[in-house]
């Protein structure tokens, strides 16, 4: 008899398991359907899209219900997505912010350069800094969060422009003046046209001097998960710390910051 006993307890088990799966995957679906609809859904429609008996799907409302996935408008009887179901997807969003995604890794960049690390996004024709974590030395690059920066005397505008097409890029510098703010300055259309297909190719941008004088900037895009560019980090600091010879390596680093943020925020590089 024991024996017996014994070889009934895990059929038992496995279908317990089985139908437990089987509510879960309903209820999913069943959240996946409330949101897709903008109105909210009668307990019939709910039942009818998963292919459920209508006692079957008011069982599930209302267990999503008591943990507050799912609402229902007593009035007109229709069912939508509850506050839980907004708390976590609106955690996801958390996740996806690239500026909180990116600074750990800003950090990290400022502790193996020494020099400040910039986070900045495309804004029309100007680029706008969101993110700066500072270097600890005395003479180093410091930006008020918000402030703005010209497409092509900057590292992170290069770095944006060289990603979209080629033709809406050189648009856009077209609605500005290509001032030359130093001797190093690319204010030349086709010249400019010429340095974003190297950029393209090399995976970075440098601002050698071009912004101000004694100023070097290297900077890398970060992807989102179609690979369109939806910002860029950097790193700034004096020429004298920043040498021709160190650009390389320095490259490097930010390039790989720019993936490891990429990767964070579930994008891809192209």
């Amino acid at each position: 008899m024991a024996e017996e006993i014994k070889s009934k307890v895990p059929k038992t088990t496995k279908s317990t398991s089985a139908t437990q799966v089987q509510s879960l995957s309903r209820a999913l679906l069943l959240l996946e359907r409330l949101a897709a609809s903008d109105m909210g859904m009668s307990l019939t429609e709910v039942a009818a899209s998963l292919g459920l008996a209508p006692s079957t799907a008011h069982r599930l409302l209302n267990s999503l219900r008591s943990h507050d996935f799912v609402d229902v408008d007593d009035t007109q009887g229709l069912w939508s997505i509850g506050v839980n179901a907004f708390s976590i997807g609106n955690a996801y969003l958390k996740k996806r912010d690239v500026i909180a995604q990116s600074r750990p890794f800003m950090k990290r960049l400022v502790a193996e350069t020494g020099e400040t690390s910039n986070l900045a996004i495309l804004e029309r024709d100007r680029v706008v800094y969101v993110g700066q974590v500072e270097s600890p030395q005395t003479m180093r690059m410091v930006v008020s969060l918000g402030s703005s920066s010209p497409l092509h005397a900057s590292g992170v505008g290069k770095a944006l422009l060289s990603v979209i097409p080629p033709a809406e890029a050189m648009a856009l510098i077209g609605q500005t003046d290509m001032v030359g703010f130093t001797a190093h300055t690319i204010t030349r259309p086709e010249q400019f046209e010429q340095a974003l297909g190297r950029i393209r190719q090399q995976g970075y941008s440098l601002d050698d001097e071009e912004q101000f004088e004694g100023l070097r900037c290297i900077a890398a895009n970060i992807y989102n998960e179609y690979g369109e560019a939806v910002a860029a980090i950097s790193i700034s600091g004096p020429a004298v710390r920043v040498k021709k010879e160190r650009i390389p390596e320095l490259a490097t680093l930010v390039m790989g910051a720019a993936r490891e943020v990429t990767h964070a925020i579930g994008g891809k590089v192209p």
